[in-house]
């Protein structure tokens, strides 16, 4: 699927052929994937073509010099390591060069197996340069970590595919409602992975317009566009060597799909406003909350990136068929000095939880709000939830009241009236965050689109149906 990470692109700069070709012979038998040049000029044609982890080019060569080609191969490319070859009478030239950002230089004549070692060092010294690059973009990018939770038997099934999957280098994709919690599967994935000490970089295609999730996973130079302040690398560059998730890929525009395709395919990718290739060796997870093939029939996806993404499938669980689960997940949302009523757990227990693990979470934070004492009633819950529906200020029950208070919802619900309690979710939400639908779409755990198709499926009317 990708590029093998230790495979090292060398460029050789030398104007004597023979040299040159000595050089490019024993390289090529080593694995290495070797280009020439025969000046600095044609070596500058490359560079911007091709991302090279070393050079290695004469100081002492007709047109260009060494040191000028130098300047504007660090100025093309800073992240390639450059090794100077040198003759014993300019030694001071040499220690210039590397003033001016190469690695290192060897005076000739020298044995090839001293100019291996040193491609060898120059190639770990960039390799560590970029670790610490990604580093701190993951480290900048990465959210409060947290575990897969649950016992059920749909949970211990997911927990199998994830264990025998983990450690393969395939692409999979994940697939299950929204705030099922698609992430944390990601997360696993990689954990259990071959590459779980590299880096473990998400994108989420529905949080990010078409052109700033073209240059978020493709990079850009500096004033390819508008805002272009400077180059920046794309996340496949970020997560090189480790694995690259893209989250609601559903929602990926047809424009960047041949884009995705190409590097899946065979490694190499361009970043925006550049011409030049670069290689990189990523694993990829993807995940949806759409019904991928009838986004193939429909022509919203297309069909070759679909068996690219989908090598392997994991299902995930709603929370209303993880049976068993909520207690536990209860107890990891509270913290250890918070107790909730058994006449609560059971109405978050019989609730049908179409917002599934995080709107558990939103409400649970939203109880921890309303309660006294640490210790979650029923009525803290949202009414939805507990069945106390606010009248005229007042909380009474939603359903008759029995001799000992609030009367319990019944075990099942049928599709009618769970569908009318979500819709009046919404407009309660929507009401509540003043029509605004993107911290509406935040407050119910999913994303605006998802909201759109349920303003859609529930006709719900902004205006006189919300007042704000």
């Amino acid at each position: 699927m990708t590029a093998d990470p230790d495979i090292i692109d060398l460029l050789l700069v030398d104007d004597d052929p023979e040299f040159r070709s000595t050089l490019a012979r024993r390289f090529l038998r080593r694995g290495y994937q070797v280009q020439e040049a025969s000046d600095g000029a044609e070596a500058l044609g490359l560079i911007e073509k091709r991302h090279f982890h070393v050079v290695v080019a004469d100081l002492m060569m007709p047109g260009m010099s060494g040191i000028e080609c130098l300047e504007k191969l660090k100025q093309t490319d800073p992240d390639c390591q450059v090794v100077m070859l040198t003759g014993q009478g300019s030694v001071e030239t040499a220690v210039q060069a590397m003033k001016l950002g190469a690695f290192d230089y060897l005076a000739k004549p020298f044995p090839l197996a001293e100019l291996e070692i040193l491609i060898q060092k120059a190639y770990e010294h960039g390799q560590l340069g970029k670790e610490n690059q990604q580093l701190k973009a993951v480290l900048r990018q990465r959210e409060a970590r947290s575990e897969m939770v649950g016992d059920s038997t749909a949970m211990r099934e997911v927990e199998r595919l994830i264990a025998r999957a983990g450690p393969t280098d395939s692409a999979i994709l994940i697939q299950g409602e929204s705030g099922t919690g698609k992430e944390l599967v990601a997360r696993s994935l990689h954990r259990h992975s071959l590459r779980a000490d590299k880096p473990l970089v998400n994108i989420n295609c529905a949080a990010l317009p078409e052109t700033l999730l073209e240059s978020e996973l493709f990079g850009h130079e500096k004033g390819s566009f508008t805002g272009a302040v400077s180059a920046k690398p794309g996340l496949f560059e970020v997560a090189d060597r480790g694995t690259l998730f893209i989250d609601e890929i559903g929602e990926m525009p047809g424009s960047l799909q041949a884009k995705l395709l190409r590097v899946l395919e065979n490694g190499e990718m361009r970043r925006i406003g550049s011409l030049k290739e670069r290689r990189v060796n990523v694993r990829l997870l993807a995940a949806t909350n759409r019904n991928m093939q009838e986004e193939v029939r429909a022509g919203r996806f297309r069909e070759d990136l679909f068996y690219r993404i989908n090598v392997m499938s994991l299902e995930l669980p709603p929370l209303r068929a993880r049976h068993g689960d909520i207690p536990l997940l209860v107890r990891h949302f509270l913290a250890p000095d918070w107790k909730i009523q058994p006449e609560a757990l059971a109405a978050l227990e019989r609730f049908n939880w179409p917002g599934n693990i995080r709107q558990l979470a939103n409400a649970l934070a939203r109880a921890k709000i309303m309660a006294d004492h640490q210790t979650i009633s029923l009525s803290d819950l949202p009414h939805e939830i507990s069945g106390i529906a606010p009248v005229n200020g007042a909380a009474m029950p939603v359903h008759a009241a029995s001799p000992g208070g609030t009367a319990p919802l019944p075990k099942q619900a049928n599709g009618d009236s769970l569908a009318l309690i979500e819709r009046m979710h919404i407009v309660e939400i929507l009401a509540r965050e003043g029509g605004n639908k993107a911290k509406a779409a935040r407050a119910l755990g999913i994303n605006r689109r998802t909201l759109y198709r349920m303003l859609d499926k529930y006709e719900i009317r902004m205006g006189a149906e919300v007042r704000t």
